[in-house]
């Protein structure tokens, strides 16, 4: 599906790696992006990669019994899938990368992180965190936490108040039925939140307000939202909305997005009374999914979108106005990818001007 934005650090090669993948690996379905010239480990996980003998540990009376301290990254403490039910009470001061996921922690008491304040990096997923376990101080006496992972937990609600210099939250597959106004308070400096796979069924306007400015991709897929969200923050380029309960876009649900590139609204009920007739024409937008919906028409979308996805819809037809108002030397629509498949339409059923607009298509599925 395109070249999302967030995979773009593979370009730079023994700079920057991605690090993804399934099961325990997973870490909210966005790869993580490491930097290494600032010396962050290039692993999160220890477990099944490298035996303890090797990698040697620093300082061993400092470091908890329970961890891991390896002589490569002095600043990490690797705590992870040890079946630990608590936070260790001695971590290093020197801790800047902490990671504790696949464990069995359930609460985070005041001051559990009390010698670990430099803490950079903060990996909690796969624990069994409940909201009412975590202190409301226990997060927010980090002043250096950039990134925080609680995927995989049993939270209810957003721990709130978060540290105010937070990159990334990820707060995926978690049991979140509402975003309490102020949640999100001062993060202005926060470019990825993840809250897909919760029970999200309305997000109030004052939802993302007073703190959000900088967000990039927000994900709140495989929730039950009913509703196109507003009071979204403007500056987001990619927005997943899949496996919802949407039925309606109005003109005015993404009037503001300037910056929107992606956008992904599949596996919606989204019906062509449904939709304003113009929501798509957005010219920043550059990859949009409408696939597994209910649309017997294509939508008007912009000359300059670059992919297209309607597979698995009930279009009978195509119309070549949707993706040119006008075809000429300069009058085109720039789609490079188009999937029509699983909808009950056949190749020989498109117009023959076609060819004209669709001029630099490269892919069609039907």
């Amino acid at each position: 599906m395109g070249l999302p934005t967030f995979l773009l650090c593979l370009s730079v090669v023994g700079i920057r790696q991605c690090l993804g993948g399934y099961s325990d690996y997973d870490y909210g379905g966005i790869p993580v992006m490491i930097n290494r010239l600032l010396g962050e480990p290039s692993v999160l996980s220890l477990r099944g990669r490298l035996d303890a003998s090797w990698y040697r540990a620093v300082n061993t009376e400092t470091c908890p019994l329970e961890c891991d301290c390896p002589v490569h990254w002095p600043s990490a403490a690797y705590c992870d899938h040890r079946g630990l039910k608590a936070v260790p009470p001695a971590l290093p001061p020197r801790t800047q990368y902490l990671f504790l996921q696949g464990n069995l922690i359930s609460s985070l008491p005041a001051g559990v992180f009390a010698n670990a304040t430099l803490a950079r990096w903060l990996l909690l997923d796969r624990n069994q965190l409940a909201s009412d376990q975590v202190n409301s101080t226990a997060l927010a006496q980090l002043p250096h936490l950039e990134n925080l992972f609680l995927n995989y937990n049993h939270l209810t609600d957003v721990p709130s108040p978060l540290p105010g210099g937070l990159l990334q939250l990820r707060l995926a597959h978690n049991r979140i039925s509402k975003i309490t106004p102020g949640a999100f308070r001062n993060l202005r400096n926060l470019t990825l939140l993840l809250l897909q796979g919760n029970q999200l069924q309305t997000i109030g306007e004052a939802a993302f307000k007073a703190g959000l400015q900088s967000v990039i991709l927000l994900d709140l897929s495989h929730n039950q939202l009913k509703e196109f969200p507003e009071g979204l923050p403007p500056s987001i380029q990619q927005l997943y909305i899949s496996n919802n309960s949407l039925s309606v876009l109005q003109e005015r649900s993404l009037i503001g997005f300037g910056n929107l590139q992606y956008l992904r609204i599949s596996h919606n009920r989204l019906q062509d009374k449904g939709i304003a007739s113009n929501v798509f024409n957005m010219s920043s937008i550059i990859e949009l999914d409408l696939s597994y919906n209910q649309l017997t028409s294509v939508p008007v979308v912009s000359e300059t979108l670059q992919y297209l996805y309607l597979q698995a819809n009930l279009i009978q037809e195509v119309n070549m106005t949707s993706f040119c108002r006008t075809v000429g030397p300069v009058d085109y629509s720039h789609l490079r990818v188009l999937r029509l498949d699983g909808n009950p339409l056949s190749y020989h059923q498109l117009p023959s001007d076609w060819v004209l607009c669709l001029r630099v298509l490269s892919n069609i599925f039907i």
